[in-house]
């Protein structure tokens, strides 16, 4: 007896959304960065739509906020900051790329991307070196003080 192949049946918001990168951020006094891509894969055997959601979308423009995905293929999504401005500094937005079949209304998955602004990308690199050092510091002295046996933690032996 010949058993028929079915596709499992998709359960509404649980299809995995692989999307590249998770976090966008931009940089007030670096132009270059104020237009980045988001990529979009389908891994899937079917066909997908999607849809780009914004927080802020006034502070955005998304060139092809919806469209399709052929299966196995991959869309470049571009995502223009409008408004840099210092009030603006730190804000973290979100979009959310939501997907459903090409031929069903409800949204199998989504993904959430986080986007930030920030002054300075020599600002954050300052910031991101003094953390690491920070961090460094504290292992090494946790590891100093561990590996010394015999130490009353007194300054003697």
């Amino acid at each position: 007896m010949h058993q028929q192949k079915r596709q499992p049946e998709l359960v509404e918001g649980n299809l995995p959304v692989f999307v590249f990168p998770t976090e966008l951020i931009f940089y007030a006094d670096d132009q270059s960065t104020h237009k980045q891509v988001l990529t979009l894969y389908n891994p899937y055997e079917f066909a997908l739509k999607f849809k780009v959601l914004c927080t802020t979308p006034n502070k955005y423009v998304v060139v092809d906020a919806a469209g399709a995905v052929k299966p196995q293929c991959c869309v470049d999504i571009v995502i223009r900051h409008r408004d840099v401005r210092s009030c603006h500094y730190g804000v973290i937005d979100k979009f959310r790329l939501q997907v459903s079949e090409q031929s069903q209304r409800k949204a199998l998955g989504r993904k959430e991307v986080v986007a930030t602004l920030l002054p300075s990308a020599k600002e954050q690199q300052k910031e991101e070196e003094e953390k690491r050092i920070k961090e460094h510091l504290t292992e090494s002295l946790f590891f100093e003080q561990s590996f010394q046996p015999g130490w009353d933690g007194r300054g003697s032996w």
